[in-house]
């Protein structure tokens, strides 16, 4: 096994994004003076992409590209990968390194990425994509990939389940040989000097929770002298998943009591296919019983409204040797948790109008996925200024709401506030819910044991892609628990 470098010093980590944020991930690993990695390149959103550095929609490539001998992606989201596309308009060509299966969704992310908040134009959109894909060097699981040697300091990664979404990626990168990166920082830049012998840096990108649905937890690695930590949920506790599940079974008879619709935001990728997989199995577990009155739980129907999530669904369908062990027995039994009878899928934007206007007229009871985690763009901008001020309506929250977004001032305002969307104000008179337990991200407890469970600790442990009160607070519990150095 290489030898721990006990030098105090610490290579150079430069932050083009994401380091006191929640989006924008995008960090530089400096291996020499003049060569050095990128791991990730997202999309800034909400606040961050509005302030004076991303003034540019958050899509600015502000940081010099000469030096990048390669790109490692740790997963599909956009604010990890939606400034792909801008990095290679800005000249870069080398590889970017992937997972198997992050290589079959990156094109359908970044087509409707580009789509929504770039152009419409289809052969323009396809040539981008196509450029980038010729790029992907996909690399499976637990296998080191060298990539090469420069200036005496030879470089390799390897890429282990992240259990975020399918594909997503803890991403260990060594280098070893001398080393002198005594370059000056970016944001939140780390300086070093002269180090010699192996060092492994090991970015987190997303970390999932243990026990998500289809997913196998996070790899722990043996070895992190460095570790990036993900911070997204460092101030708070998530609920249990049994918890969570009951709890939804009870928000959605609470919605169906209202006889209206459940509306409920959500990523294409991974929360989607999660709240398919959970509500095919409250449907399988109750389905001689009445949801409410006159409505079977047979009967109840669940619209997912998101071309790109029927994609990113049948991607993981197709996926079934990644999934865990869990799944693949609900499987085995004759089940079919991301395609069921309930389910009804919403392609074209006319049908999207059509089911708008319908729910809009009838207050049908039903649940709808639909594509905008956040509020702030997708399909379900349509649904909540058609239906957010009606009573009947309830609203449910399972994921994270950045600062600056409709979804952060929804769940501030509640019911009776107001919120708005695409330049004109709405009266919220929907009830309004959250389950933090949907998170695809991992809690507090989570990311201190993952800290914990690495046999070879790490001397130093930054945390990223976290607001203020987060870092803060999971820091104060590294310290406390596993007795590391920790840079907020």
């Amino acid at each position: 096994m290489p030898s721990v470098i006990q030098n105090r010093q610490s290579p150079n980590i430069i932050h083009h994004g994401g380091r006191f944020g929640v989006t924008g991930s995008c960090h530089e690993l400096q291996l020499t003076p003049s060569s050095s990695l990128l791991v990730d390149c997202g999309l800034f959103q909400g606040a961050e992409a509005a302030s004076d550095k991303e003034r540019r929609g958050g899509f600015a490539i502000d940081f010099p590209l000469e030096n990048l001998q390669g790109v490692v992606l740790t997963h599909v989201h956009v604010d990890h990968c939606g400034r792909l596309p801008f990095l290679i308009g800005a000249g870069y060509r080398g590889p970017i390194y992937c997972t198997e299966a992050t290589a079959l969704l990156l094109p359908l992310v970044l087509e409707d990425a580009l789509k929504l908040g770039v152009t419409r134009d289809e052969a323009l959109v396809q040539r981008v994509v196509a450029g980038i894909d010729k790029r992907l060097v996909p690399l499976p699981y637990g296998e080191w990939r060298e990539l090469g040697t420069w200036d005496g300091v030879t470089a390799r990664i390897r890429l282990q389940p992240a259990g975020h979404i399918l594909g997503s990626a803890v991403v260990e990168v060594e280098a070893s040989g001398a080393r002198d990166s005594g370059l000056g920082g970016g944001e939140g830049g780390t300086r070093g000097s002269g180090l010699e012998g192996t060092c492994r840096v090991v970015f987190s990108g997303d970390l999932g929770a243990p026990d998500t649905p289809l997913l196998p937890d996070p790899a722990v690695p043996e070895r992190a002298d460095i570790l990036v930590l993900e911070s997204t949920y460092g101030d708070r506790l998530h609920e249990e998943r049994k918890d969570r599940t009951e709890r939804l079974r009870q928000i959605i008879v609470r919605a169906l009591k209202n006889r209206g619709a459940l509306l409920i935001p959500a990523f294409s990728i991974g929360r989607t296919q999660e709240l398919l997989y959970e509500l095919e199995e409250i449907i399988a577990l109750h389905r001689s019983e009445e949801a409410t009155a006159g409505l079977p739980w047979d009967d109840l129907e669940v619209v997912v409204d998101s071309p790109m999530a029927r994609r990113v669904t049948e991607v993981y369908r197709e996926l079934q040797p990644l999934w865990d062990a869990e799944a693949k027995q609900v499987v085995a039994a004759g089940r079919h948790p991301l395609s069921f009878e309930q389910m009804t899928v919403i392609d074209s934007h006319e049908e999207h109008l059509q089911t708008v206007a319908y729910l809009k007229k009838t207050a049908r009871p039903c649940i709808v996925i639909a594509a905008g985690g956040m509020c702030a763009g997708g399909r379900i901008v349509n649904y909540l200024k058609a239906l957010l001020g009606d009573e009947r309506t309830d609203l449910l929250f399972v994921g994270y709401q950045a600062s600056g977004t409709p979804g952060r001032e929804i769940r501030e305002q509640g019911t009776g506030g107001g919120v708005e969307l695409e330049g004109k104000g709405y009266r919220i008179r929907a009830g309004i819910h959250a389950i933090g337990g949907y998170s695809a991200h991992a809690d507090r407890r989570n990311l201190v044991d993952f800290v914990k469970a690495i046999p070879l600790k790490p001397r130093l442990v930054r945390l990223v892609h976290g607001e203020e009160d987060a870092r803060r607070a999971l820091a104060a519990k590294l310290r406390e628990e596993v007795g590391v150095e920790v840079e907020e």
